[in-house]
């Protein structure tokens, strides 16, 4: 009966305060056209001078309201098939544009050119085009949080030109490749930003203001006519082929050799719902992740979605009410769903203001020591989000999620959404309860997750506090989730002031904290982050932090006290360079016997580009543990990634990669030659390979340790895709 008022009460107040709204502006026609512009960066087409234009930009970074330090002119137009933006973008020193050629989506700490797209103007999401003064694009789904989610990937084309006046870009954007509304006349919400890397600014049209709302709320709304409705039809098929050979004995192994066919379609139901299907997909990625320490975690490291069938409609499956860090970080999280053989997905808008994100699939992952490596570990996963939005950016939503294997499940339901309290006020929460039984299990579990979070912010203020209880029982397969049984607070606040000052742009000084009753033992644990940051020019930044701090593990109450900084800085537009530091207490988490010590942390990442083709870096991560009773050292772990990267141009890039990690004595080399025409297109081949300071003793008949190294695996692939667009 508790949770059923809470509902109710949640319901209510949703209907009551979602509906508040600012004022909106005049919206702007956008001229329709019948002769499209030569995708070639080039601004001197007569279609241009009958495109509407959009100049006086303001900053909204690192300040608000100041007047651009460089001119910026943007254009949008459309015909009955495509948007087509352009910007003419002034430096009075042209020789410090930075811009590389690069990969897709490689090119955000580059200066960019970008229009900001909310085809359904509901204030939730919008589509994000940026494009470098090289041409180079990046795209993704900007949220109503105000964070880019860039794993999202839309074919359209763009050309960039750098001349002595700065540069210029050209786009288009198919109407395929976005979703929107079948009206004669379309409303939607366009922002138009600038980013110079040279002053750490970000300029935009229209101006935002931090105390009137979501920034999605305060774009400038347009009209378009017109739009031809194509159903969408596409197929993906790929081709996967492997070779793989390990060492064993002294001898290298029979040669497993592997080639997979997959075939992917999309179909438009409507302009604004796709279906998705897919049959043995490929979910090869192209690179590695990356090396990171993986020795006395507490919890299993996260690992970013990359598979392609997942990620359109992704940004529909995050959930509110969640401070940074919590425990409950994803509802849905789908690398769980390890090797599916298929899949089914649906998502978008079934009416102006409801939404819904479905996914169904069957996942076999293989289980080598089973007899039957398949079906012994199969599973079927059923996911539904549906949302319902109100004015500006609130909403209410509810999720189902399901995992079914043999002789077991776990499924969770529940409800969260936002309210905009104010322009400056926005309050969250969530509820979801769970019901799990293991496989081996006679009875079922039931578990509660509970969330609330407020946020203020103007231009000097930022507020962030919430509440979380989660249950002893409450479990998520679909999620990631790295603590429970606790009731977690969690506060953060920030003072911003700017100073007078050419170099010193703003001072950010706040307070970070969260407390936690851990109800197992009955015992409080708080983190308290006191930082001081610092922005200046060059997209850069420097912060010190000192953190009062102990954490309950096992029982126990320990102290993790520390102090630290973090840097980074655009140096020159050849050379960056970002590095942290932490020293203090730390755990040793060993359930049987945990005990306290001292750790250092280090990060330091090198990237110099002497030519616009030409990439490398090199990242250090480090860390050691030390015993606090006599200060015998543990354990240091050491990863050194060096990664180079040749862009011969937009399409076609080669790539190495050596990491060595010197905790486990392995060094990796890789090598890519890639060729990506558009999302989907795409031929890969690649060659790995892993090397161990090991020999074989042929009189032990066992691998001892050695100085020199031997390659004791390698593997090759090919993979070639074609997106069909019928």
């Amino acid at each position: 009966m508790q949770y059923k008022t809470y509902l109710i009460i949640i319901f209510v107040f949703t209907v009551l305060v979602g509906g508040l709204a600012a004022k909106e502006k005049e919206a702007i026609e956008i001229p329709l056209i019948d002769t499209p512009p030569q995708i070639d960066g080039k601004l001197d087409e007569a279609v241009w001078s009958k495109a509407a234009r959009f100049q006086d930009f303001i900053s909204f970074n690192p300040d608000y309201g100041k007047p651009a330090s460089e001119k910026t002119v943007m254009y949008l137009c459309s015909d009955r098939e495509n948007f087509y933006f352009a910007a003419r973008c002034f430096q009075k020193n042209p020789a410090e544009i930075k811009a590389t050629m690069t990969r897709r989506d490689n090119m955000f700490g580059d200066d960019y050119a970008s229009i900001l797209i909310d085809t359904f103007h509901d204030m939730q999401s919008s589509y994000a085009f940026l494009v470098n003064p090289l041409g180079i694009q990046g795209d993704g789904i900007y949220g109503a949080e105000g964070n880019l989610d860039s794993s999202h990937d839309m074919v359209w084309f763009s050309k960039g030109v750098i001349d002595d006046k700065g540069y210029t870009i050209e786009v288009r954007i198919p109407f395929k490749s976005i979703r929107f509304p079948i009206k004669k006349q379309v409303k939607m919400g366009i922002w138009l930003v600038r980013n110079i890397v040279r002053t750490s600014e970000n300029v935009c049209f229209p101006e935002i203001f931090a105390d009137k709302g979501a920034i999605l709320s305060q774009i400038q709304p347009v009209l378009v006519r017109d739009m031809k409705y194509k159903r969408i039809v596409e197929l993906l098929p790929a081709l996967t082929h492997s070779r793989t050979q390990s060492l064993g004995q002294g001898q290298w192994g029979a040669e497993d050799r592997q080639t997979d066919f997959s075939l992917t379609g999309k179909l438009g139901i409507t302009p604004s719902l796709m279906l998705d299907a897919t049959y043995n997909p490929d979910f090869s990625q192209v690179e590695a992740d990356a090396g990171q320490v993986d020795v006395n975690l507490r919890y299993a490291l996260y690992y970013q979605e990359k598979r392609p069938f997942f990620l359109e409609g992704m940004e529909e499956f995050k959930f509110a009410g969640n401070t940074e860090d919590a425990p409950l970080y994803a509802i849905v999280h789908t690398r769980t769903i390890i090797d599916p053989l298929l899949g089914f997905k649906l998502t978008g808008k079934i009416s102006k203001k409801n939404s819904i994100a479905t996914i169904f699939a069957i996942d076999e992952p293989l289980d080598p020591l089973s007899e039957n490596p398949r079906e012994s570990n199969r599973s079927v996963f059923g996911i539904l989000r549906f949302r319902h939005t109100f004015k500006q950016d609130a909403y209410i939503g509810g999720f189902y999620t399901g995992r079914d294997m043999s002789g077991g499940y776990n499924r969770v339901a529940g409800i969260d959404g936002r309210l905009r309290l104010s322009n400056s006020a926005v309050a969250e929460y969530h509820l979801m309860g769970s019901l799990t039984k293991a496989p081996e299990a006679d009875d079922n579990n039931p578990g509660h997750a509970l969330g609330l979070r407020y946020q203020f912010s103007n231009r000097n203020v930022l507020l962030d506090a919430g509440v979380q209880d989660i249950s002893q029982d409450f479990q998520v397969d679909t999620g990631f989730l790295t603590r429970r049984d606790l009731t977690r607070f969690a506060l953060m606040a920030m003072y911003r002031s700017y100073p007078k000052s050419k170099f010193f742009q703003r001072f950010d000084t706040f307070y970070w904290s969260y407390h936690i009753l851990d109800k197992e033992s009955n015992l409080f644990e708080t983190t308290n982050l006191f930082t001081f940051r610092v922005n200046m020019p060059g997209n850069s930044m420097f912060r010190i932090d000192l953190v009062l701090a102990n954490e309950v593990f096992a029982g126990k109450r320990f102290d993790t006290s520390a102090i630290g900084f973090r840097v980074w800085s655009q140096v020159t537009k050849h050379l960056y360079f970002h590095a942290l530091y932490r020293y203090g207490g730390s755990i040793y988490y060993d359930p049987a016997n945990p005990f306290p010590g001292k750790s250092n942390d280090a990060y330091l990442t090198l990237q110099y580009q002497p030519a616009e083709k030409f990439t490398t870096s090199l990242d250090l991560t480090y860390a050691d543990f030390y015993r606090k009773s006599d200060s015998q050292k543990e354990y240091d772990y050491t990863i050194l990634r060096s990664k180079t990267i040749f862009q011969l141009n937009k399409y076609l890039f080669f790539r190495g990669i050596a990491e060595y990690n010197f905790f486990r004595e392995e060094l990796f080399l890789d090598f890519l030659a890639s060729f990506t025409y558009i999302p989907g297109t795409v031929v890969h081949i690649g060659y790995g390979s892993v090397l161990e300071k090991i020999r074989w003793d042929s009189n032990l008949r066992e691998y001892v340790s050695a100085q020199r190294f031997e390659e004791t695996h390698r593997a090759f692939f090919f993979k070639v895709s074609y997106l069909w667009r019928l």
